[in-house]
Parts: structure tokens; sequence; C-alpha cells
């Protein structure tokens, strides 16, 4: 938001030493981002800007002494709704851990609700302790394979850039089509320049032509690198490198070079996809910060890197550094390599201290939370399941062949392999005489082999995906979620059908969530009734019901290094190599068409 003349009057007087600050921060240190070092020197604050480093006297002075100031932390790609938070709630829980700001994609919610999913985004984040800027989803659906809720073409994205927290058209998924000149998407691209917007990018393993081709559309970033020299000839061709650590996809370890000169001038750290329980016991980007340390990087470098790039970036071009004219987002931290954060200052005025909110902040939260609209007026986003029960044989696989293809997750990563193996669909009667149902034909446990299908839950149309999946783990029951990337139709994976229908019907009344079904029964389940992805609870007791589940989920045999949840969500995003699962089938990423579970080999 704009300054006053006033307040920039104020700003320039206290700035020269003719008025008093509001806060003055003495014999401390400070992170300066334009020299790459710390710099000893007292901090001056007016009206939520600093106006100096240098000998100031202020209303209020705090003494710093043994201690570093620097920028408040900046997300630079963050989906919201992956924390299964409320905007207000996801704040609170970031808002400790040194993040003073995010940059927000919410392609989940869009691709459920539409415009007036991201309507419901913009207000609900309004006024927030944290700034959340956004991104407009620019591939809703993220294929022309998907069926989401809603699509959203180039005409229907153009009311929201005139929002002053809309930065730019976000991650650009379809790669296939974009260096294929797919007219709408080069609609999009040029709906976003006309604005001065950038353009965020997202291809993994995208190299060579075709990726000049993708840089030369007017793609500014990527998120998506999993190894270094990847992400150095995205680099070297002029792109910022967003260096992610989320719940399931954590490309740090392999991204440390980047933190090094020259590279460092073009990253930043982002998190993509964090569940509430990751952000309450590792933290945010405070925790990227700590391991990138430890792991030798230099302090300076990776401070700057969490805070003044994403700003440089996106414009912000009042954020991400203490110097003047700059906004007073800051930290007081007193051990570096550590990043133990003392306290939290969000334009001037302390809002956490010692990982807690104040109770000042906690009061804004909750005379925000007075204000928000009443459910009705957001239809789409509360009313989001449309689908009849599901029934186990529905799950039925279809067709015939010697081969099956099977879906192969990999712990630690949203990548997929395929996986071809003998069909062998006998009907099962391995565990028939156990305390478990008996598995469905093709399920082979002896090789960790699973069914796995995703229901259409926008429009009823009764299309649902079968398949098999290899690397989830679970030695019996089923598993159902709502959250299925970037869709979000209805996915389970189960050793039987009778378990799956259970569990998929048990989310479908909750009009959202995730449920566990065991021998026939629903164990645990946690409902999402904002847009089947999102709830009102706390983090703590969001966090409380996962754990559980997470834990009951390890019983049944999820490997190890496998996110129950996320890693399961994302086997139905169709733009991530290399096999993928949708309402209509498998996907083989590479060629974007379905490609039959069961064939025989020519």
């Amino acid at each position: 938001m704009e300054i006053t003349t006033q307040q920039r009057k104020n700003i320039i007087s206290a700035a020269r030493g003719v008025l008093k600050a509001d806060v003055v921060f003495r014999n401390g240190w400070y992170l300066n981002v334009f020299t790459n070092r710390f710099e000893k020197g007292d901090v001056a604050i007016k009206d939520g800007y600093i106006v100096g480093v240098d000998d100031y006297e202020g209303d209020q002075e705090i003494d710093v002494s043994g201690k570093i100031l620097c920028p408040g932390f900046i997300d630079g790609h963050i989906h919201i709704e992956s924390s299964m938070l409320a905007p207000s709630e996801f704040s609170k829980a970031v808002i400790p851990c040194g993040t003073t700001a995010v940059i927000a994609d919410p392609h989940e919610i869009a691709n459920v609700a539409g415009k007036e999913g991201i309507r419901f985004m913009l207000e609900r984040s309004e006024g927030l302790p944290l700034d959340v800027f956004y991104m407009l989803p620019s591939c809703v659906p993220a294929t022309p394979l998907d069926e989401a809720g809603a699509v959203l073409q180039a005409e229907d994205l153009e009311e929201f850039y005139k929002e002053e927290r809309v930065l730019g058209l976000a991650e650009l998924m379809n790669a296939f089509g974009t260096v294929r000149n797919d007219e709408e998407i080069l609609k999009k691209i040029s709906g976003a320049k006309s604005f001065g917007k950038c353009i965020d990018g997202h291809a993994p393993g995208l190299l060579g032509k075709e990726l000049n081709a993708y840089i030369a559309a007017g793609v500014n970033s990527d998120h998506e690198c999993s190894v270094a020299e990847e992400a150095i000839e995205k680099l070297k061709r002029g792109q910022f490198i967003m260096i992610r650590q989320g719940t399931a996809a954590q490309n740090l370890k392999a991204l440390l070079p980047l933190l090094d000169p020259p590279y460092c001038e073009r990253c930043m750290l982002v998190s993509d996809d964090k569940h509430p329980g990751d952000i309450l016991e590792n933290g945010h980007l405070n925790s990227s910060i700590r391991y990138a340390i430890k792991r030798g990087k230099t302090p300076e470098i990776v401070y700057k890197v969490a805070s003044y790039n994403a700003a440089r970036y996106f414009g912000l071009k009042d954020r991400g550094a203490i110097a003047p004219g700059f906004r007073a987002d800051l930290l007081v931290l007193s051990n570096v390599k550590e990043v133990t954060i003392d306290q939290v200052y969000k334009a001037g005025k302390l809002v956490a201290e010692n990982g807690k909110l104040t109770s000042e902040t906690e009061a804004v939260f909750a005379s925000l939370k007075s204000k928000e609209k009443e459910e009705d007026q957001y239809p789409k986003v509360f009313q989001s399941f449309h689908l009849k029960e599901v029934r186990p044989e529905d799950f039925a696989i279809k067709g015939t062949g010697s081969k099956k293809r099977v879906i192969e997750m990999v712990p630690g990563e949203i990548l997929t392999f395929e996986r071809i193996v003998p069909a062998n669909m006998d009907a099962a009667t391995e565990n028939a005489s156990s305390d478990h149902l008996t598995p469905a034909p093709g399920v082979e446990l002896e090789k960790d082999i699973i069914k796995i299908a995703v229901v259409e839950r926008h429009h009823d149309t009764g299309h649902i995906g079968v398949g098999f999946t290899t690397g989830y783990g679970i030695r019996y029951g089923a598993i159902a979620s709502s959250v299925a990337h970037d869709s979000h139709n209805l996915i389970v994976a189960g050793t039987n059908d009778t378990d799956m229908a259970l569990a998929a019907n048990a989310v479908r009344k909750n009009e959202g969530g995730l449920a566990i079904a065991i021998d026939g029964k629903v164990v645990a389940d946690l409902p999402l009734p904002i847009a089947g992805l999102m709830c009102e609870m706390s983090a703590q007791k969001v966090e409380e019901k996962l754990q559980k589940m997470k834990e009951l989920a390890k019983e049944m045999g999820v490997e190890e290094g496998i996110d129950p949840f996320m890693t399961l969500a994302f086997t139905a995003l169709p733009v991530i190599p290399q096999l993928r699962i949708l309402t209509r089938g498998l996907v083989d990423v590479s060629t974007q068409s379905y490609v039959p579970v069961l064939f025989d080999e020519e």
C-alpha cells in the first residue's frame, strides 16, 4: 500500500534526525544485503519504515547488544491450500518462524472453485499480519487431460491483475504446450506481460532447445529443479531459480551449490507445499536457512537469498533489506547459525516473540475473523463435492493384457517412474484367512503393488481412473484424500476395493479431507470443508489429527520417506514425470497421452 504524503514527510524528517524515530534498535548488528556483510549500526524506524542505520533517538529504544537484525523472510512460492489451513491459520503458524511475506499461487482452490476460489483467498488474506501476495493460476486445469472444477481462460484472469497484491502469472506448468505455441497459453503470457507482471515457471527436466523456447516465451523462473546441473543450465539462460524445500519435494540438499557465488544472486528459497506438522516441528524458511548454514554455506548469503532476492525478483522494491526507505519487516536473532529468532517485527511493530504471537497480534487475527463473510457467499468453495457414492465394483481394472503398468513412487520426491511387470490379474488369495480383507485382483503385496484410483468429484461425471502403484507400502486397508494435485479430484490407494470405497465415501461425506479405512471400517478422518483442501482449525489441531493418521498409515506399512498424504496427492499431477493417474486412467507425462494399465508387448 502506498504511503501518504504526511507519512513520507515524517520518514524524511526522521531520517534527517529532526524528528524522533518511533523505534531505534541500539548496539546491535544488521545484515546489509547490498554488501553481503553483517555490519554494526543502530536501526531507526518511523511510521513502519526504516529511516536510517546511524545514530538516532527514538520514542522507544531497544538494546539489541550481541544480537543481529535481518530482513523478514519471504517465501517466493507456496500454495497455502497445501498446508490444509485457512490463510489466517497459516499466517499464525509461519509468522513466529520469521516469515513476513509469502507469494502464493491459489491454483489449488482455483481448480476447484475457479474465480470464486481466487476471490476467497484474496479476501481471507486481506489485512493479515503476514503479507500475502498472489500469482494468478496459469493452468486451470493443469493440462487438457484433467477434469477440474473450473476452467480459467486468459480473459478470466485480467480482472485480477488490477489487484495490488497480484504480482504475476504463476507456475506455467504446461511446458509441453508452451513450447508448442499453445494459443491459450500464449494469451495468458501476453496478458501478464501487458500488465508488466512476471511469469513463474514449472519445467522439470526441460533442457536444450526446448528450454530455450520456454524461456523465450517469457518464463522468468523455475522451482522444479532437483539437481544442480539442471538449475545451473536454467540460470545460465537468465531464469531465477527457486530452491524448494517442502514436505514432499525436498531439493535443498541437491541445490546447495546454488548458494555460492555467482549463482546465489539469482536464487530464492521457497517451500511450495508444507504440511502443518512440518511447520510446527521444523519451521518454515528458517528451517531451510539452518540446514544450509550447517552445511557450510555463508550465513550472510543464505539470509539474503531468503529475503532480498525474492523481493527483487517480484518487484517488491521496498522489502527485503534493512536500509532507508524499506519497510520495517525485520527479525532480531540471538544466534545466526541456529536461526534463533527472538522477535519478529512487521512494519516496525512486534508481532511475535520467542516463537509465539504477541497478544496484540492475536487480537488482530480475532478482529479479522469476526469480519469474515458467511459460507453461503462462496457456494463453490464450501459445497464442492458433486458425485454419487462410490461402490467397491467401481474400482475394477478394465482391459486385458500380459503386462501391467505400475506407478512407482520415490521417497522424498514427487517424481514417479513407470514400472512394467507381468499382469498377474488372477483373483487374490493372499491374506484370505488372516485378519485383513483379501487383496483385490492384481494386488501383489509381496511385491508392494497395490491399487490406486482417482474419482471425478466436481461434476458427477462418474469417471474413475484405476491403476496400480508401488513404493507406497501399505499392506492392508485404504487411504483416501480430496487433496490430489492439481484438479483435486478424490484419490484413493488401497489393497482391496471394499476399504477403498469406504475411505472414498468418508471423504465425500465430509465435503473433502482425508480418511483411512481398514477391514470394512473407517478408522480415522480429517474433514477439510473449504474446497476439500483447507479447514478453519489451528495448525496444532490439524497436526494432532494428521499425526495420528500418519502414525496409522505407518502401521499399515507406508514406506519411510513417503508422506502418506502429500506423496499420494502428487500422483495425480500430470505435469511431473513420468507416470500419473487421472479420472480417466494412466497418463504418460512425456507424451501427454493416456496409456492402458494392461497391455500386450508388441
